[in-house]
């Protein structure tokens, strides 16, 4: 399997199992920053906190595959809302981050974020986005100079924005939420919701019975619920990283149709040239070399770098109208909440929900309460992506078994897996699980392993 450059960089630390069935007030499951940052927001309240994670460490799964950007420049995404809807979902997001940020700074760094084009069609829609940053208030930079020698169009740049390596990001919040008594335990996959009782169960038969429950597992166990399953969509998206004689001022994002990330980072003291892109339905291909073969050949020809070093794949939950849902599942019921879809952005969605989430929780006022309730009325996008999400699941899980009838089948809904050559993977194309050579569980929604009596890449 490739590697991700941020995994080899932090020293690891140790946290317990489950050894025990408890009680608490929340419990947490999902042990990226999303989970993390609302374990400590909520235990800094004086709640009790108990937050599980599947995996041996913290941030192995989405956090430790993203780029690492710390923004509230979210593609186009301001013209894509009304004026106010534009002006919740800035203030939001800039307020989590810069209310992160001054608890802890850790690996934090300031730079200008850009969204970039190079085609004629592109810089249209960046006017549009421009126009939209001048109603809600964004300052902005419009220019056609970056320090980049890539053609451009128009580049639009936020400044201040930041930057993170977001595992010893998380892990700071870690230490931060257990200073405030927050209990987190490893090594624990939960197998079991019983929602009428308000407990789970682990797979090693112990419960946590809790008075509220909040999923950040990116995508969520409860999906069948309330459609889930049709309302979200799995991406995913490449990146590789090389050594750099330098650190950029900026951060990048081309909004053209082959679309490209690029940043640097300084990973022991050493700067790396980090560039991605290439997007596709998880799952839907079995040869994901040719996507690393393409970032390659560009970073040799375009930029003149060495080939890259460390190269990894990054899975994205996307929702129809681009924002995550985060809230209370269902309004009928206080105690489940989720924080998922966050469309490529989960950084700083994460943050955006840990305060969403401690406010909903503690019953005080947000503004951006309603705009990022998964309850939102939006029928008519909704519905159609319903029609195209669940058309390709139809379609796999039916295809899967004449094209793959060896292919090990995914413990979370049947569907049959395909072998990923490139990461060395078993991949659902139905809703995403993600399982190691040996057919452990690395990404869910599936919570056990695979049977692997049967056996053939495929």
């Amino acid at each position: 399997m490739k590697q991700s450059l941020w995994l080899p960089t932090h020293s690891e630390f140790s946290a317990p199992t489950l050894q025990e069935s408890i009680n608490c007030d929340i419990c947490i499951i999902g042990g990226g920053i999303s989970g993390i940052y609302t374990a400590y927001s909520l235990a800094k309240e004086g709640l009790q906190v108990v937050l599980i994670e599947a995996m041996p460490q913290f941030s192995q799964g989405t956090t430790g595959y993203s780029t690492g950007k710390l923004t509230v420049q979210h593609n186009v995404i301001y013209s894509k809302l009304n004026e106010e809807d534009g002006k919740i979902y800035y203030e939001a997001n800039k307020q989590a981050i810069e209310q992160a940020v001054s608890e802890s700074s850790t690996s934090f760094t300031r730079a200008t974020s850009y969204v970039y084009t190079a085609t004629p069609q592109g810089k249209e829609q960046l006017l549009n986005e421009a126009e939209s940053y001048k109603k809600i208030g964004i300052p902005f930079v419009a220019t056609k100079d970056i320090e980049l020698s890539v053609p451009v169009e128009l580049a639009l740049g936020i400044k201040n924005e930041g930057q993170i390596n977001p595992v010893e990001f998380t892990n700071t919040y870690v230490h931060l939420a257990r200073k405030h008594g927050a209990q987190l335990y490893l090594n624990t996959r939960v197998t079991k919701l019983e929602m009428s009782k308000n407990c789970l169960h682990t797979s090693n038969d112990h419960t946590v019975h809790y008075k509220k429950l909040i999923l950040c597992t990116h995508y969520p166990i409860e999906s069948i619920r309330q459609l889930y399953s049709m309302k979200l969509q799995i991406k995913r998206s490449y990146l590789t990283a090389t050594k750099y004689s330098q650190l950029l001022e900026g951060q990048y994002l081309s909004v053209d149709a082959q679309s490209r990330t690029i940043r640097t980072a300084l990973i022991d003291n050493q700067p790396y040239f980090i560039y991605g892109g290439q997007s596709h339905t998880a799952g839907s291909t079995s040869d994901t070399d040719p996507f690393y073969d393409t970032l390659q050949h560009e970073l040799t020809t375009d930029f003149e770098l060495p080939p890259y070093e460390y190269g990894w794949s990054a899975q994205d939950i996307m929702t129809a109208d681009q924002i995550p849902y985060i809230g209370q599942l269902s309004p009928s019921d206080d105690s489940l909440y989720i924080a998922t879809g966050f469309n490529k952005w989960g950084l700083s969605s994460s943050l955006v929900a840990g305060t969403l989430l401690t406010d909903l929780i503690k019953r005080i006022a947000n503004p951006a309460a309603a705009l990022f309730s998964p309850d939102r009325s939006n029928f008519g996008k909704t519905f159609y992506f319903m029609l195209q999400t669940g058309g390709m699941i139809g379609k796999e899980l039916v295809k899967g078994y004449i094209d793959r009838p060896d292919a090990p089948k995914c413990t979370h809904l049947g569907c049959k897996t395909r072998w990923n050559v490139a990461d060395d993977t078993w991949d659902c194309p139905c809703h995403g699980s993600r399982y190691n050579a040996k057919g452990e569980v690395i990404e869910g929604p599936a919570v056990y392993p695979l049977k692997m009596k049967k056996s053939g890449n495929s």
